[in-house]
């Protein structure tokens, strides 16, 4: 059966509890403070009653102390003391202060230490203008969604000539949309591609076909990375299959038509 109670680290300094006051009974409540206290045992405690030191001669029982006999009510408590901290049950609401606590005592750090962060990161950037021929990576007419009901969270990514950093490591979701159009007898695609440190891998594919005429199509991708390393770990996106200024892969700055979103789900 595990040990129910309080821990050895708890033996060290002495507490002054509140002197009893004797009223011809044999037992007492222990309080500090006017606070219930548990002592760790009868032979923690040290007793003056009329000046003579009073020690083993009791029993304690969770807070109350037991002489065996009526302690006259003319008697008097010289001083009341327990070695060790003891344990101090049930405080009266309102009785813990925050002039109790020790600086720095409760913070963030300390309250989430051994869990996963959650959600640090969230970042969207966008096409400002259509593509309208092959291209890898993407490397222009990129920005940050700037509208002014736009919110991000933390630091987001970092672009450079259409490669993509990731700004700490992490579980990132990714998603992509894409609005195109594709011609008569063509498949054009947004492909999004990962470099984890050996090479970059095509993850996800976005396409968008004709059979017949001229199609607009709305496309949708999703993905889930472990980001190990910011150095090794890049993202890019690149547009194929574009032959003729009729097909393209939409943009706008004032608006979303094709974009890119990075969500920090958690730690690695």
């Amino acid at each position: 059966m595990p040990y129910i109670g309080r821990s050895n680290d708890k033996i060290s300094n002495v507490e002054i509890l509140d002197n009893l006051v004797f009223d011809n009974s044999s037992s007492y409540s222990i309080t500090k403070g006017s606070v219930a206290f548990t002592p760790n045992s009868a032979q923690s405690c040290l007793i003056s009653i009329d000046g003579v030191v009073q020690a083993t001669n009791f029993s304690v029982n969770s807070s109350t102390i037991d002489f065996g006999v009526a302690i006259p009510s003319t008697s008097t408590c010289n001083f009341f003391l327990h070695y060790g901290t003891g344990v101090m049950t049930l405080p009266s609401d309102g009785s813990v202060t925050t002039a109790k606590l020790g600086s720095n005592a409760v913070s963030s750090a300390k309250m989430f230490s051994g869990f996963a962060n959650g959600i640090t990161m969230a970042d969207q950037w966008r096409l400002t203008a259509n593509v309208s021929a092959n291209v890898d990576p993407i490397a222009s007419n990129l920005e940050r969604v700037d509208d002014a009901s736009w919110g991000g969270i933390g630091t987001g990514m970092t672009e450079s000539s259409g490669i993509f950093t990731f700004p700490s490591t992490g579980i990132y979701l990714i998603l992509v949309k894409s609005n195109m159009s594709a011609n008569a007898d063509s498949n054009i695609g947004l492909y999004v591609d990962v470099d984890s440190g050996s090479g970059y891998d095509l993850v996800d594919e976005l396409t968008g076909g004709s059979s017949s005429g001229l199609v607009r199509s709305s496309n949708f991708g999703s993905i889930i990375i472990d980001v190990t390393n910011t150095s090794n770990f890049k993202i890019k996106f690149r547009a194929v299959g574009l032959s003729n200024t009729s097909q393209a892969i939409f943009g706008n700055t004032d608006y979303n038509r094709t974009t890119f979103t990075f969500i920090r789900l958690g730690d690695t």
